[in-house]
């Protein structure tokens, strides 16, 4: 697109000032900013940031969660021709340390006091990190570090600098040019330092213009904005679709009114990675194994019904009279309550991306009328590589190519796009920018997969991932974990799972359980525990999580090309994975590598035979404090199933 972000916000504030650009829910009741409003905001917080001196091509970072005042603020530093990179308002100060040193940032905009606490701790390692602003004042009354302000004292310096010159913003709004960086994004990477993604204002409107016209988007769209803005697919939905769109974006209250905010808005278009869905069908189950026997059986029967022939039904493919009749008398009854329980009674679109779902649990979703799609993108590409077309939407694909892409398959099977979307590189690592970008425009996605006979892409897994099972009666056999971790993860007992096979002579797997369903089925049966790890180690839940194991293995006996991957052994570990503590990305993705450097005494007990294994782990608290989990856990062995071979 031939324009940047500050030029569209102008655009809509000058063709529909009134109408609602964001909603923000505080103390319970939803604020409207309209168009006019916000582009008022967004030209005093640039006045006030030029006064305070940010120049074109420096970088500002914002941290904390998706709030007008964020949005805002990105918009002004792109509005002076500088950089704003989100960071995950979640990580702790030390993550923080390194985006700021290599971007040399010298501004920074922080949500409340938690985020001020975090910039002001890392102060002396950051020295040029001179001004601070603030947008929610709670808890900051008493706070007199140097450089650290209000927003209101940033809006209130623009206002009366605006009066002095005010041409000032249009002008600086005009001299953007498409092809100018636009936003920086670090990568959550599972090993070494994050890397800054550079991208352009072409580049990321190009691809939210490409999936707005894909899924022929308008401004009558809802969206709710309660993922990172750190994680650019909340990044491209809520921010470039939003003002390559002009739809309504609504910000939660607060992580914890989430669920409530989604019923009463109704989003029409919706946005989240495979946990969100699996948090959400975990809760369904959870309360349906609370009520009467009499709906327990009607549910059960029901949804059995949608799994055959909801699909069908959401894919426009042909389904029997009587079958019909029997769906929509459970569209009445189920899938209906259903959709509005979860809040997603308007949606039009629903897409998961980030990591690839469960074919179990994007069927369900299906199944009940919600049409949910697969997508394919990275930080590196804008989001927008692959889309699902409505009524094409399969559980073991990602979509066909959107306009712009060009997709090939290297010998080793990786896929390799070309696009508009493309990085402009990382920042400051021209080596790492050659490794990932040929000299004629094709991008290494370290991916694994290939485009089936409908010009789907089918990913298997990371390039890197994907081994082979070395001796034992499947030697040679294909072993891809995160696909076998997916299938885990579809029970809702299963919060996590850690898959190891390639090289060895079986698969063994790492699993955390989750403590909100595990603990909800322990009290239904009186079993009582103190905590998650002793929880975790009693006999009756590792009963309960061998046959979900079993129920995989199962599964994958009918996978002519993973059947070799069957789990024989399992334990279940005495803590959650954690970011704080490493284990996982803050986009929730298992660092495999290290989890394996740092429980390396269980992966060698799981292959080994024994039976049961103590250990000892340091882990961080909230607090920034740190202490140690120690238990001995047990190690199961499973059934296995012979392979289910395909009829002539």
């Amino acid at each position: 697109m031939e324009t940047t972000f500050p030029r569209l916000l102008l655009q809509h504030a000058a063709q529909r000032p009134a109408a609602a650009a964001m909603r923000e829910k505080e103390y319970g009741i939803w604020q409207t900013h309209s168009w006019a409003a916000m582009a008022q905001m967004v030209e005093q917080i640039a006045c006030g940031l030029h006064e305070a001196g940010l120049r074109a091509g420096e970088h500002m970072v914002v941290v904390g969660a998706n709030r007008p005042r964020l949005y805002a603020t990105m918009l002004a530093v792109q509005s002076l021709g500088a950089v704003p990179i989100p960071l995950y308002q979640d990580a702790v100060a030390g993550e923080c340390v390194f985006p700021i040193n290599n971007a040399h940032v010298r501004f920074a905009f922080a949500e409340d006091q938690e985020q001020v606490d975090k910039l002001l701790e890392v102060r002396e390692q950051c020295p040029q990190l001179t001004a601070i602003y603030y947008d929610d004042p709670r808890g900051l009354r008493k706070y007199s570090e140097p450089g650290l302000l209000s927003v209101d004292a940033l809006i209130a310096a623009g206002q009366a600098f605006g009066r002095t010159d005010a041409s000032f913003f249009k002008a600086q709004v005009e001299r953007a040019r498409p092809d100018d960086v636009a936003a920086m994004f670090f990568t959550s990477g599972t090993t070494g330092n994050p890397k800054g993604v550079v991208h352009t204002h072409r580049t990321l409107l190009d691809r939210a213009k490409a999936g707005a016209d894909f899924d022929k988007l308008t401004h009558e769209e809802e969206v709710l904005a309660y993922l990172p803005p750190a994680w650019i697919g909340q990044n491209i939905f809520s921010y470039a679709q939003w003002l390559a769109c002009g739809y309504v974006v609504n910000c939660p209250e607060s992580a914890a009114t989430v669920v409530i905010d989604l019923k009463e808005i109704g989003p029409t278009y919706y946005f989240a990675p495979p946990r969100i869905f699996e948090g959400l069908l975990t809760t369904v189950m959870i309360r349906m194994e609370d009520a009467s026997w009499l709906k327990r059986r009607m549910f059960h029967g029901f949804m059995n019904l949608a799994k055959r022939v909801g699909p069908s039904l959401m894919d426009k493919k042909p389904v029997g009279a009587l079958d019909r009749l029997k769906y929509a008398i459970g569209n009445f009854l189920v899938y209906g309550p259903l959709r509005n329980n979860l809040g997603f009674s308007r949606v039009r679109v629903a897409y998961t991306a980030g990591e690839a779902i469960g074919p179990d649990l994007f069927t369900f979703y299906r199944s009940i009328g919600i049409n949910l799609k697969q997508l394919y993108g990275s930080t590196e590409t804008a989001v927008f590589v692959c889309l699902q077309p409505d009524n094409q939407a399969k559980a073991d694909t990602v979509g066909i190519p959107i306009s712009g892409v060009e997709i090939k398959v290297a010998d080793n099977g990786e896929i390799l796009v070309r696009s508009p979307g493309l990085l402009k590189e990382y920042y400051k690592n021209p080596t790492a920018t050659a490794e990932v970008l040929t000299a004629d425009g094709w991008y290494h996605t370290s991916d694994a997969g290939f485009l089936d006979a409908q010009g789907h892409l089918k990913i298997i897994d990371r390039v890197k991932d994907v081994g082979r099972i070395a001796g034992g009666a499947n030697d040679g056999a294909m072993f891809a974990p995160k696909y076998v971790e997916n299938k885990l993860k579809f029970f809702p007992y299963i919060k996590e799972a850690v898959a190891y096979g390639d090289g060895r002579d079986r698969v063994c797997v790492m699993i955390n359980i989750d403590s909100e369903a595990v603990g909800n089925w322990a009290e239904r049966r009186n079993l009582p525990y103190a905590g998650y790890t002793d929880l975790a180690q009693k006999t009756e839940v590792y009963e309960l999580i061998k046959d979900c194991v079993e129920k995989v293995n199962a599964d994958l006996a009918a996978d002519t090309m993973l059947a070799g991957s069957q789990i024989s052994r399992f334990l279940i570990l005495h803590k959650e994975l954690d970011a704080d503590d490493g284990e996982l990305t803050r986009t929730n993705k298992v660092r495999r590598g290290f989890i394996a450097e740092k429980y390396d005494v269980l992966v060698e007990a799981l292959y080994s035979g024994k039976t049961e294994q103590y250990i000892e782990t340091q882990v961080k608290f909230e607090d920034g404090r740190t202490g140690s989990v120690n238990a001995t856990l047990r190690i199961v062995d499973t059934q296995l199933f012979a392979p289910v071979r395909a009829a002539a």
